[in-house]
């Protein structure tokens, strides 16, 4: 037993060298593997946990430090560390003392092994789960936030401990550690997505709407703000509260016009008396903008109207026609080619063009 973690360090030095016999190497390396499983059956108890616990350092140092067999190295830690879960089981060690180790071990050595609380379960009980938890809390709570925009920087110290904490949070189910390892990337609006999606699913809608609001002003319309905008309007109607949903809405379309919210807008209150006066202010907020992005959503409203007009918004739709001819003088005679070729079979339509002196 003593002399396995010899046999490991000396199979691991040079490995990456050309003139090494790796395969020799390996299968001394695996014929460790093999002798730990057996021990586990013969000789288990706290010598055997503590044995383990070298060779997987010794494997994972390996990991760090080969360039040719990184992938066999961190499978082979993998192995044995699941050996170690075992051993630990059996054996009743100290969870507290297990705990601190699962931690230093992956922080340690960020490239390898991934640890599996799961397989743990029973060693470490509520007490080492408790630590592991305050432990990787309390490192993990100081990183700063990505914020929106900002590139992360990921260094290898960081990604052992986000790994640690989704791992975490992924075992104990526990949503509010999943809301602080998805808090601390805020760089788009996807992250802030991520985040009310989570509360939402949770029956936490108050809080979800507040994130919703947080990635609407950092996005500006751009990127995920329809997503967010379809999760607020889903929720508010949810909770009864349709002007709510109206209102994001209409603030978001003034932020930054887009068609689709403002077929979010014409779905929501078209049936209602609302819609007339709403329409027209939308429409004007496009006019007095006058910008190519506005001009463009005014082009596109007009093209929803016309395949949705009824008898009593003909005088609307030559209305918006009017106002467009104003707003792109030069490229109104394309443009309104463009609408008799679409309607080519709307002769009502056409005789209004003509009428209107389009």
């Amino acid at each position: 037993m003593d002399s396995l973690p010899a046999a490991v360090a000396s199979a691991l030095v040079e490995s990456d060298s050309e003139t090494s016999d790796w395969p020799a190497r390996w299968q001394a390396l695996t014929a460790v593997s093999v002798e730990l499983q057996s021990l586990l059956v013969t000789d288990p108890g706290p010598r055997l946990v503590a044995l383990i616990e070298e060779i997987v350092t010794q494997l994972a140092d390996g990991v760090a430090t080969s360039r040719r067999h990184r992938v066999e190295l961190a499978e082979l830690a993998h192995r044995v560390l699941g050996i170690h879960a075992r051993a630990c089981a059996q054996t009743g060690t100290d969870p507290r003392r297990l705990a601190d180790w699962l931690l230093d071990l992956q922080l340690q050595h960020p490239d390898a092994p991934d640890v599996s609380l799961a397989a743990y379960s029973g060693a470490l009980d509520d007490d080492g789960l408790a630590r592991y938890r305050e432990r990787a809390v309390a490192l993990f709570e100081p990183l700063p936030v990505i914020g929106f925009g900002e590139t992360g920087r990921y260094d290898r110290a960081r990604w052992a401990l986000l790994r640690v904490m989704e791992e975490l949070a992924e075992y104990t189910e526990d949503v509010d550690l999943q809301l602080l390892v998805l808090s601390k990337d805020l760089s788009s609006g996807w992250h802030y997505l991520q985040v009310a999606t989570v509360l939402r699913d949770n029956g936490r809608s108050e809080e979800a709407l507040e994130w919703v609001e947080r990635g609407l002003r950092a996005v500006g319309g751009r990127g995920a703000a329809l997503r967010l905008i379809d999760l607020a309007v889903e929720e508010h109607l949810r909770r009864g509260a349709p002007q709510r949903a109206l209102q994001v809405c209409r603030e978001a379309f003034f932020a930054r016009p887009n068609l689709d919210v403002y077929l979010k807008i014409r779905a929501l209150v078209v049936h209602t008396d609302e819609w007339p006066p709403l329409r027209a202010e939308l429409v004007n907020h496009l006019v007095q903008d006058g910008s190519r992005l506005a001009v463009e959503v005014y082009r596109r409203i007009v093209e929803v109207e016309l395949a949705r007009r009824g008898i009593e918004e003909q005088d609307l739709v030559m209305d918006l026609l009017e106002q467009l001819r104003g707003l792109q003088p030069d490229a109104f005679a394309d443009y309104l080619e463009h609408i008799r070729s679409r309607h080519v079979a709307d002769r009502e339509l056409l005789d209004e063009l003509s009428k209107r002196g389009f």
